[in-house]
């Protein structure tokens, strides 16, 4: 049983079965490439289902050497892990790869990292910032990932045998099937739509019965049950599918923004801030306007040594309405220290909103750092 992360709501207890270890040993070869000879590291806790499933069960079911660190996230020791430890496959987080590039080059300089061969990441969508800066600082691309504490296993891969594509989620793993849908009807007689055409947003579905796919949530049959239509498991997350079949995350159903008719996924947001070069990482919301409904407000941290000025919130104003319009642009840009993060690195965009619009925060027992964690360790930098 594992826990999600609850970044849009209360964790709910994922109920899983032996069967997944099938789709654990067949994507760690199909998506991670891994191979018996192979020494890898993936860095998620054991405790959340990334850790489980990448970081035991599926280099102990193929025979791999795995590298396992108890220690806190520290950029010189993670290197130091790297280089020593002769690492060939590394499996991490858009998080940590960020703090990586925030750390500078000077921590990896001098440092022989020639034996890693493949890197990986799952978590949150990888931006594709952070894929070109893997290609600059390693000489390999960022090999992102999607699937979800509910598929028990990876769905959705830029895998070793494609071409990646900077920003993508990838294709679906082989033997997935996939599809875009729109939900249709009401509570009484639901459906689901399927869309055909490539690059129409829509929510990502699952064709039901892969091996690890979750049994029932804990004590919510009901609420399980609310997942499935017509055959397809409906997972919540919206995405586009271009010509090619490359699927984008656009964010969470729970998190789209609704501002003057637009329906804005603030994930596309965030890849924006987040391709400037002052900007580490972003998270965004959206809050109430009198006129539209909602307005995009974002949170950004920024390189160290970057002073968070009136022209550089000007200049970041000016690079968003650039590429995203006037109308799904942040109306504000708060610089912050830091963003509140569970403790598998995602972003909690539900504990921003909830403290900027002073409304109740909710289950914290993902939080990064704990419910107890002092105040400044999840400080926004903004709202009460």
């Amino acid at each position: 049983m594992h826990f999600t992360s609850g970044t849009t709501g209360n964790p709910k207890g994922a109920v899983h079965v032996h069967e997944a270890v099938v789709a654990h040993t067949a994507t760690a070869r199909l998506a991670l490439d891994l191979h018996p000879e192979d020494v890898f590291w993936c860095t998620a806790d054991p405790g959340w289902v990334t850790g489980t499933s990448y970081g035991i069960i599926a280099p102990l079911a193929l025979g791999v050497t795995m590298v396992v660190d108890e220690a806190e996230y520290d950029t010189e020791r993670w290197y130091t892990i790297l280089e020593e430890q002769r690492v060939t496959v590394w499996y991490t987080a858009p998080t940590a790869i960020r703090m990586l590039m925030r750390g500078g080059d000077e921590a990896r300089e001098g440092r022989d990292l020639s034996a890693l061969r493949f890197i990986a990441s799952v978590g949150e969508p990888l931006n594709a910032p952070a894929v070109v800066w893997g290609t600059e600082a390693f000489g390999l691309p960022i090999h992102d990932t999607w699937w979800q504490t509910e598929t028990g296993a990876i769905m959705v891969a830029n895998f070793a045998a494609v071409d990646v594509r900077p920003g993508s989620m990838g294709l679906a793993m082989p033997g997935v099937e996939v599809a875009i849908v729109h939900r249709t009807g009401d509570e009484d007689d639901p459906g689901i739509e399927m869309v055909d055409e490539p690059d129409v947003d829509g929510e990502l579905a699952l064709r039901e019965g892969w091996p690890s796919m979750f049994r029932t949530y804990l004590g919510q049959p009901e609420r399980y049950a609310s997942c499935f239509r017509d055959g397809w498991y409906l997972s919540g997350d919206l995405v586009r599918r271009d010509a090619d079949g490359y699927l984008w995350f656009l964010g969470r159903s729970d998190d789209v923004i609704t501002s003057a008719g637009h329906l804005i996924g603030p994930t596309e947001v965030e890849g924006v801030l987040t391709a400037h070069d002052a900007v580490v990482e972003a998270g965004v919301i959206g809050v109430p306007d009198p006129m539209a409904g909602e307005v995009v407000k974002a949170f950004v941290t920024l390189y160290p040594g970057i002073e968070a000025t009136e022209e550089l919130l000007r200049d970041l104003h000016g690079f968003a309405r650039k590429r995203l319009g006037p109308a799904v642009a942040p109306r504000e840009i708060v610089p912050a220290d830091t963003l509140p993060k569970t403790r598998s690195g995602k972003i909690m965009r539900r504990l921003l909103k909830a403290r900027e619009l002073g409304l109740p925060e909710g289950d914290l027992s993902t939080l990064e750092g704990g419910p107890d964690a002092p105040d400044d360790a999840s400080s926004t930098g903004g709202g009460p």
